[in-house]
């Protein structure tokens, strides 16, 4: 078997390749196309688009969508799923950003106080 091209190995370790087609990323998740559709229309994930305007899905984003599944799956509506997946998102990307300012010795701004 001929060495895969360093284009296409690239591709397979990448997580934000968009190789799943929706019907492939809904069977992984064991969801429907609606579903993942819903995410979309929620912008918690934006699928990007084949030449022929399908869409496909990353690795990553079909992490963020199965965490959605589980939480509407206990219950939480959809809307609110998508809301508190874009809220933990920017709470880790705000703790990363401290992280990073307290390894250079700059002190990250207080808490608001509520």
């Amino acid at each position: 078997m001929p060495p895969a091209s360093p284009r296409l190995a690239d591709s397979l370790d990448d997580d934000d390749y968009p190789a799943y087609t929706m019907g492939r990323a809904a069977d992984m998740l064991a969801t429907t196309p609606a579903f993942l559709r819903a995410l979309g229309e929620h912008r918690l994930i934006t699928p990007l688009r084949s030449e022929g305007g399908h869409r496909r899905y990353s690795r990553y984003q079909l992490r963020i969508a199965a965490r959605a599944r589980e939480l509407v799956d206990q219950g939480t509506p959809i809307e609110a799923a998508c809301r508190i997946i874009i809220l933990e998102d920017q709470l880790e990307e705000a703790q990363r950003i401290n992280e990073q300012l307290r390894a250079q010795g700059v002190e990250p701004l207080p808490k608001a106080s509520a």
